[in-house]
């Protein structure tokens, strides 16, 4: 499936992982790194790897908070161009999908779908919960 999108996103000039990346910091209006892994549920190291890629196209850029510590991410204006090919296309693409896997099968697929990711993100976001807490010292 990905293969597919990402050749239907080609005109783009983005990939199906990066118009999500792209949507999502869009949607938020600027986002720092835990926000796009929580919404998204992708490692670290994956979104890091993908972000660089974003901002050496000159897709998005680094915007520097006061504290200095977290940096966020917007869309440059070359960012939110190419928003404005891709939703299209993604939206022609999920139309043809749905038309040929049918609706209730759709929907059928969907739920469980939506059911795992918010599982895995909730485990995401304990776990890294449980990292920040320490044992006290006896």
């Amino acid at each position: 499936m990905t293969q597919l999108y990402d050749d239907v996103m080609r005109p783009s000039g983005l990939r199906v992982t990066q118009f999500s990346i792209l949507g999502t910091i869009a949607r938020m209006g600027e986002a720092n790194l835990r926000q796009l892994e929580d919404t998204l549920a992708i490692d670290q190291t994956t979104l890091t790897r993908s972000l660089n890629l974003l901002e050496r196209g000159g897709v998005i850029e680094r915007v520097p908070r006061p504290d200095g510590r977290i940096k966020a991410m917007r869309l440059t204006s070359k960012g939110r161009r190419a928003l404005e090919v891709a939703r299209p296309l993604w939206a022609q693409t999920q139309a043809k999908d749905l038309r040929e896997f049918g609706t209730t099968a759709w929907t059928d697929t969907q739920r469980p779908l939506t059911h795992l990711f918010q599982v895995a993100a909730k485990k995401r976001r304990l776990g890294r919960a449980r990292r920040r807490v320490q044992p006290l010292a006896m």
